[in-house]
C-alpha cells in the first residue's frame, strides 16, 4: 500500500446499514509519522449493509474483511453481505456478553433474568472480565491478525465484530500499539464508538428497542457502551503480566522485528 494508492485520498463514506464504521488513519504514531489513511478500517457487522454501502466499501478497494464474531452473533445477525474484491477471514473471539446464554437473555429482554445477570454493577464487571480474558486467552487469534495485516495483499482491510467496539476495539488497539500510537490516542479512537450517530442499536428479538432511561436500557448500557475502564483493564492486564505493551506484543503475540517493520511500512506515512 503506497500513499498514491487510489483509495488513499478517499474520504470515509457514511454508511447507512453498517454502524460504527471509520478509518483509523491520521492518528499520531512512531517516529513522528501518522497512521496511513484509507488502509485500515473498523466497524460493526456488515449483515445489514445496503447496496449503497457495498458500493462505497468496494470503492475503498478493500482486500480483506476480518470478522471477529462468534456463533451466537452469526446466528442472530447473520453473515456479512459480501463485498466484491474482499477476501474474508472469520476469526471468532469471545462474545462481549460472554456466551450464548447471556446473548439470548439480552435478545429476549427478560428483565428478572437480566437484573440477576447484569444488575448492581455486574454488567460492568463482566465486561472488564471479558477484556482481561482476551488479553490472556486469545493471544493466538490476535497474533494472527497482526501477522495478516503485515501482508501487503491484505490491505486495505476492515476489522469488525458485532457492534465494532469490544473485540474489534481491542484488536485495532493492538495494531495501533504495534505502530507506536500513544495510548491516549488509542483510547480516543476506542471511545469514538460512543458517537450517538454510530452507537450500536440494540434490538430485542421482538424488534423493539429499549427506551432511553428505562430499566432495560440502564441494565444494558454497560454492555453496549465503550467505557474507558474496559480498555484500561486490558492494558492493566498487559502490564501485570508483561510489564509493557511492547513486551506483550513480542512475547505473547510473537510480533517479530520483521512483522513490526512490515506493519509500520504498510500502515504508516510521513505525511
Amino acid at each position: 500500500m503506497t500513499p498514491d494508492h487510489p483509495a488513499a485520498h478517499t474520504h470515509t463514506p457514511a454508511l447507512t446499514g453498517v454502524r460504527n464504521f471509520r478509518d483509523v488513519g491520521g492518528l499520531p504514531a512512531a517516529d513522528g509519522r501518522t497512521v496511513r489513511r484509507a488502509t485500515l478500517f473498523r466497524s460493526g457487522h456488515l449483515a445489514r449493509a445496503t447496496p449503497g454501502d457495498v458500493t462505497a466499501l468496494t470503492t475503498l478497494g478493500l482486500r480483506l474483511i476480518i470478522d471477529l464474531r462468534g456463533t451466537a452473533d452469526l446466528t442472530t445477525d447473520r453473515a456479512d453481505v459480501p463485498v466484491p474484491g474482499a477476501d474474508r477471514l472469520q476469526l471468532a473471539l469471545t462474545d462481549p456478553a460472554q456466551g450464548a446464554r447471556s446473548y439470548h437473555l439480552l435478545r429476549r429482554g427478560d428483565l428478572p433474568a437480566l437484573r440477576t445477570e447484569l444488575g448492581d454493577g455486574r454488567a460492568e464487571a463482566r465486561m472488564i472480565a471479558a477484556y482481561r480474558h482476551r488479553v490472556l486467552d486469545r493471544t493466538e487469534e490476535h497474533a494472527r491478525i497482526l501477522r495478516t495485516l503485515a501482508t501487503p495483499a491484505a490491505l486495505p482491510a476492515l476489522v469488525h465484530c458485532s457492534a465494532g467496539k469490544d473485540r474489534a476495539g481491542w484488536a485495532v488497539a493492538l495494531v495501533l500499539l504495534a505502530l507506536g500510537v500513544p495510548e491516549d490516542a488509542v483510547m480516543t479512537d476506542y471511545l469514538r464508538s460512543n458517537d450517538p450517530a454510530q452507537l450500536h442499536r440494540f434490538t430485542r428479538a421482538d424488534g423493539t428497542v429499549p427506551e432511553p432511561g428505562s430499566e432495560l436500557w440502564t441494565l444494558l448500557r454497560p454492555v453496549f457502551e465503550a467505557r474507558p475502564q474496559y480498555l484500561a483493564a486490558a492494558l492493566d492486564t498487559v502490564r501485570t503480566h508483561w510489564s509493557t505493551p511492547h513486551r506483550y506484543l513480542r512475547e505473547a503475540l510473537g510480533l517479530t522485528d520483521q512483522h513490526s517493520a512490515a506493519l509500520r511500512t504498510l500502515l504508516l506515512t510521513d505525511s
